[in-house]
């Protein structure tokens, strides 16, 4: 059974850090795209950042460039989004995505919340 379990959301204030955790299982993890979406209230659910665990290879969203960064530990397979420098605007639920080629697979989100 597949399982993308994210954890580590949470309340900050503005130019402070979090490290999101996403835990999978029941899939090979090395071969799939996995990812970082995010939704904020009323808005449409975003692309944040993908990594391709075995070439390391990422893609951000502009508006995270340079303060987010997706990593993996494959021995693991959990991939990581730390982010840096958070703005009210990052508050959203991010969602972790597992695809290969039609398939995909979602998290059930964690919130993170920044605010003063």
């Amino acid at each position: 059974q597949v399982q993308l379990v994210e954890s580590g959301g949470g309340l900050v204030q503005p130019g402070g850090s979090l490290r999101l955790s996403c835990a999978a299982s029941g899939f090979n993890f090395r071969i799939y795209t996995m990812g970082w979406y995010r939704q904020a209230p009323g808005k449409e659910r975003d692309l944040v950042a993908t990594i391709k665990p075995i070439r390391g290879s990422t893609n951000y969203a502009d508006s995270v460039k340079g303060r987010f960064t997706i990593s993996t530990d494959n021995a693991k397979n959990t991939v990581y989004l730390q982010m840096n420098t958070l703005k009210p605007e990052d508050t959203a639920v991010y969602y972790c995505n597992a695809g290969l080629n039609a398939m995909r697979y979602w998290g059930k989100g964690t919130l993170v919340t920044v605010s003063s």
